[in-house]
This record gives C-alpha cells, structure tokens and sequence, in this order.
C-alpha cells in the first residue's frame, strides 16, 4: 500500500499490543529522555550494491554522553533504572526491526531492483549515443542522496534509507507538534516520499507508524489535488525552430476536472523545458540545448496557461490523450516529482527533453514497460505519443483547434454558403474579417481563459497517432545522363511534402540529417563518375507554408544546410561536384480546393513561389564558389489519400566571379524543372518516382530519373 502525504494524527488510543504494536509503545519511552539518541541507527560504513548485510555493524551512538546529560538534568533520580530498561527495549526491537528489512533486502535484492533504481536516476536498461553509465546515478546533487555514496551505489542508498526509516520510527513521539513541524520538513519522509511509499509497500511496514506532518509537500499536494494524468500534444511549429519538433506536457487533473474537463481551471500543467539564458542568439541557444549546456526545469503552472500559449499564441492545435495509470501510480509519479522538481539535470535537446521526461516517469511507477529504453537514441513527443499508443497507454483523447482552425472552419462554411448560392466567390471584405486574429476573436477558450468551450468542428487530420513512422529507409534505381545507378538512403526524420500527410500538420515539410549513397553501374565511357558517391547529406531541410488565402498567420519561407552534388554550368562537359549549400526562400503560397467537411482544414492543394538564395563551396566547382538568386515556384496536389504529385521550376542565376579564360562563364542561368510522385503502398511503404531537367546545355549530364522504394520504420 502506498503512503499518504496528507498530515495524519497520530492515534494515541489504548489497544490490545500486538507484535507490530510493541516497538512505537517502547519508543515512547524514549521521551523521558534525550539519552535515547545514543541508541539511533546510522549507515554502514562498508555496502555492496547488490547484497546487504543483515548480521551489519550495530547501531552507533549519534550524541555524547554529556550532551544526553546535560538534557535529562531535571529527571529525578529514582528514573534511571525504569529508563534504562526501557532503552534497552527500545533500542533492541529497533535493532531487530532494522535487521529484519535488511535481510528482506538481501533476500529480495531490493538494491537492484528496477523500481529503486530508476527512483534514483540509474539508467540500467537505456543505451544512448551520449554514453549513459548503468553504474552511475545521472543526479550529481548530493542532497538529492543520503548515503555520501548514494551516486554509484544503490545499495548504500537503500541502506542509509532504512537507517533514516528507522530512526523517524524511533523519534516520531520525541518532540512537541512545533518543533516536528519545523524539523520535518526536512524529514526523509518529507524529502523524498516516492522512494518511502516504495519501501512501505516491499518491506510492509506500516503506514499509520510513519505518518509525519510535511507542511511543504502537504501544501503542494492539496493545492494540485492530483487524481489523473493526460499528455497533451501540441504540434510542429515550424515560425519557431525551437518547436519545430512539436511539444509535449502532462496535464493534472484534479476531481473537480475531472468531472468536467471543460473546467480547465482546476487542472494544472507540468512541463519539462530547457532553463535557457534567453540572452543568447538563437544558434548559440539552439546549440547549447543540443550538448547538454543548459540545465532543465520543471514548471508547473496553471493549465489555461498553457494551453492558451499554444492554441492562442502559436495557433497550434492541442490534442490530450489520458494515460491509462491508476490513481496510485498517479500519486507516486507526483511524489517523485516532488523529489526531483528542483534538481539541475542538463538538458539534451534529443534524447532528455520535454518527451522523455515523461516516459521516465511512468517507467517509475511500471517497471515492466521499460518505455524510455525503446526510444534510446532520439525522443521525439509524436514518436512518444505512437509507443504509449502502442503499449496501450492512452485511453481517452481530446481534440482541441486552435484559434486559426476554427478561423479556418469558418471561412470554410462561408466559402461553401456562397457556393451553395452561386456565387463563385466570396467578398473580399467578409473573408479578410473572418481571416484577421485580430478582428475575429473565436477560440476555443473562454475570454476568462478558465474554460474550454465546446466547438462544433470535426478534428483535424492531424493526430500524432496516425502519421507514418519517423526514420525513413530508401533504395532507388536511376539514370541520369547515360549512366545507370542505384541510390540507398536514409532520413532520421520528419516528413517531406510527398510522404503520407496524415498525422502531420497541413503542408508540413521538415527533412533532417539525412543521406544517400550512389552506386554507379561503371563501364569504360567517357566521364563515367566515380563508382560510389556520396550524393547527399542534409543537416536540415524545410519549408513553412502559411498561404494568404488562408486563415493561418505567419509567412511561407524555408530554409537549408546539406551537402550536396551539383553541376558546375560555368565549363563546358561540366560534371557533378560535391559542395556544402546553404539556402533560404521567401515567399507566398495559396490553398485551393475543397477542404474537408465540418474542419479546420485548409484546401488540399498549394501552389508557391519563392524568391530565393543559396551559397555553395566546394574544391571541384569553378572559383571554388557560386552564389545563386532566383525564383522557386511550384504545386503540390494531393490526387487522393494515397497518391500525391509536386511540380516545381527553379529559375537561379549563378556568380563565380569573373574569369579570363574564354572558355569558362563567371555567372550565367541554370533553370531546373522537377517533377516528383509518390503512392502510398501502407502507412509504412510508399513508392515514389522524381525525374529532373537541367536546362543548361554545358553540363554532362542533363536528366535524371529515378523510381525508388521507401520503408518507413
């Protein structure tokens, strides 16, 4: 049974004394006198890890003898006798008690149990590119641990646990209620309840004999009344780069909403974020976020707030999925947050982040999942939400549009009233209100921000459970120019504007750290490449499309960092060279179509166009340098659910500088058309054709087409 953090009055009533009943009677002899603390337990000096001693070294004596008598001067001297037996007693069953857990420890190997363990931050069962040790706790705090080996071993803390156990068993009658109020907070008991209800549970020790009053921690508890816990989803953002990869908090329900979840107000948030310097630039920010030089934190703020940053602020639909945890797992995962919420852990944007933070915890409390060891080298909140799918986790899920969904629902029915009518199109005056955040003021939350109001909107396609799995495999067969070739690939993530859209925000398009390798069939023809080439490496690749006719705000741009190989146009036979490209566009992109019935959804088809910039060095092109400015425009059409096409033309004008050799141009134009189409065999397999036209007459290779699996995994 796990036990209660409220204050519980100590019983002081009469009863017929049982075997459990005689140690807290004799320990209440120890108030005639301050001596009894010679008697208490402390630590072992010497600890194995996986097996402790039940015949282990005595209990030592804590205080001097003069300082016992210097407190006890007033007891009269026919007490001695009587307290010297009842010292003896006392401190024998303590002694007993304390052997008895020890040996259950031994015997059960408590010191290793998984439980125990992951409540200490050891990380036995979780292979990381960042080197976690199994034989070192990840805290470095040394509060956050009573035995001064408690770090690198786990049995040496459970020991001094159980010493600490056994002396609030021996002092809990020793003082008025002040001073245990002021002393407990403190207390073992008050410091770190999720590893006591633990040990109450295993060892069956008994509650009510270990019920203290813990002022701090019964304060937090009552004020978050926690009764269920959610995880609530909020999706890509890609106008922010740091929620670029989506967000993920818990949401503490209380009865009350519990009873009504609309009630908001009676719920609160607990977020694990990056405890950034907001000082620093963005790529100083963003790498230090990356390597663990910034240190966490745990926020837990009222849940409107929250949740009106992302539907109000970023305009970024929320869906909340309750965890199937019963109310007892519930508790324990509080309390231990309370144990850990001021620690300074470092922070690892992929791997210690916002998504992994909560499968940590529920692997506290199921140590059979083993969650957090199935993500082991990158934790994202969508993959997350899939595996406590997967495991069967989630039980409930709530669906909540942000404040330009519901824009976005509304223009919707304008468009389709107007059609209805026979009108081809809508005012302009009409659209542009309903499309303003600023003039149109519809939210899913109450003006009071206390509230979630009921909507009627059918939820958008973009649940986290529903999108194609985040690393990609792929393995092509081309031809480009005369030569034949096979391309195999790989994508650690997210999604391009041809994979499957369910799941994923409308139009998302974010590639990141990918590869592919080219294996050329070689023969003895002229300018034949290299057998193997290494064709690309891209750090990171996207685009944000916010189309005007639309009621999302924000602008369409994209961005990108890769190598890449490239045609040099500026020599005649020019062949591909590798070089490192960074690129960015800016631009517009309209929606058109007929959106999906009753939602939020913008039109299914986009068309765009950039204005664009790119640099590229590399050794095999002309001058070692070219940049690049010109125009990007195309169109993505989604044929159906299964079959999607993109066209695009990209018109660059490239500068190497100025050249005396007649043959070589400094800067000419190197259009490129392209044209991709992908069919979704499953949600996990698709097949996709690219074929591309350079319109440049000085480069070897002009075409190149390509049919190609892809294995989503």
């Amino acid at each position: 049974m796990s036990i209660k953090l409220t204050s519980i009055p100590i019983d002081c009533t009469l009863m017929t004394i049982g075997l459990r009943a005689r140690l807290p009677l004799a320990i209440a002899g120890l108030l005639l006198s301050a001596q009894t603390q010679a008697f208490l337990p402390t630590p072992l000096s010497v600890l194995e890890s996986d097996a402790l001693s039940p015949g282990a070294s005595s209990l030592a004596p804590t205080y001097s003898h003069s300082d016992a008598l210097s407190e006890s001067g007033s007891i009269s001297s026919a007490e001695p006798n009587i307290q010297k037996s009842i010292l003896s007693e006392s401190s024998l069953a303590t002694e007993q008690l304390l052997s008895t857990w020890r040996q259950q420890v031994k015997a059960d190997k408590l010191a290793q149990h998984t439980t125990w363990r992951r409540l200490l931050y050891f990380y036995d069962d979780k292979n990381s590119v960042l080197g976690k040790k199994k034989t070192k706790s990840l805290v470095d705090d040394p509060s956050f641990f009573l035995s001064e080996n408690g770090q690198r071993d786990s049995g040496a803390e459970l020991d001094a646990m159980l010493v600490a156990l056994a002396q609030e068993l021996a002092s809990s009658a020793t003082d008025n209620d002040q001073a245990k109020t002021d002393a407990n907070n403190n207390s073992v008991l008050c410091r770190f309840p999720a590893r006591v209800a633990w040990l109450t549970e295993v060892l069956s020790i008994d509650a009510a004999s270990l019920s203290v009053k813990c002022p701090e921690l019964d304060e937090w508890m009552s004020t978050l009344a926690p009764e269920q816990l959610s995880i609530m989803f909020a999706q890509e953002y890609l106008d922010n780069p740091l929620s670029a990869f989506a967000h993920t908090l818990l949401r503490i329900d209380s009865k009350a909403s519990i009873a009504d979840p609309n009630q908001i107000d009676k719920a609160y948030a607990l977020n694990y974020t990056v405890d950034g310097d907001p000082n620093d630039s963005f790529p100083i920010y963003a790498t230090k976020s990356m390597i663990g030089s910034y240190n966490s934190a745990i926020e837990i703020d009222p849940y409107p707030e929250m949740l009106a940053k992302y539907l109000q602020d970023d305009e970024r639909d929320t869906w909340t999925y309750q965890l199937s945890l019963t109310p007892a797992e519930v508790q324990q995962i509080m309390r231990h947050v309370w144990e850990t919420k001021a620690l300074k852990m470092p922070y690892y944007f992929t791997t210690d982040n916002c998504a992994s933070e909560i499968l940590r915890l529920i692997d506290v409390v199921r140590p059979q999942q083993n969650l957090l060891s199935q993500l082991s080298y990158a934790v994202v909140p969508s993959d997350v939400i899939q595996l406590l799918n997967d495991e069967q986790l989630l039980a409930s899920t709530i669906y909540t549009p942000a404040d330009n969904t519901l824009r976005q629902n509304q223009l919707n029915e304008k468009k389709q009233q107007r059609a209805q009518l026979g009108y081809h199109n809508s005012a302009k005056q009409t659209v542009n209100e309903i499309k303003s955040a600023q003039l149109n003021l519809v939210s899913s939350v109450s003006d009071d921000g206390q509230t979630l109001l009921k909507r009627q909107i059918d939820a958008s396609d973009n649940n986290p459970i529903d999108r194609h799995p985040l690393q990609l495999g792929t393995i092509g067969i081309g031809q480009g120019g005369d030569s034949d070739y096979i391309d195999i690939g790989f994508r650690a993530g997210f999604h391009d504007t041809l994979d499957h859209a369910s799941g994923y925000p409308q139009f998302f398009n974010l590639e990141g750290l990918a590869a592919t390798l080219r294996l050329y069939d070689t023969d003895d023809k002229a300018n034949q490449p290299d057998s193997v080439v290494l064709q690309n490496v891209t750090l990171i690749r996207g685009r944000s499309f916010n189309p005007v006719n639309a009621a999302k705000k924000g602008n369409t741009w994209g961005a990108s960092i890769e190598a890449t190989r490239v045609n040099d146009g500026s020599q005649e036979a020019g062949t591909d060279h590798l070089v490192g490209s960074v690129g960015y566009e800016k631009g517009w992109s309209w929606a058109f179509g007929t959106p999906a019935a009753g939602t939020g959804e913008m039109p299914p088809q986009l068309c765009y166009t950039f204005l664009a910039g790119t640099g590229q060095v590399g050794r095999g092109i002309n001058k070692g340098f070219r940049l690049g400015a010109g125009i990007n425009a195309g169109c993505r059409y989604q044929i159906n659910n299964q079959l999607r096409a993109q066209a695009e033309l990209q018109l660059p004008y490239w500068y190497h500088g100025s050249s005396d050799e007649t043959n070589v141009r400094g800067h000419y134009w190197q259009p490129v058309s392209s044209l991709g189409l992908q069919y979704d065999i499953d949600k996990k397999q698709a097949l996709r054709i690219n074929a591309n036209y350079e319109w440049q007459d000085r480069i070897d290779a002009n075409d190149d087409i390509q049919l190609s699996y892809r294995r989503y995994f």
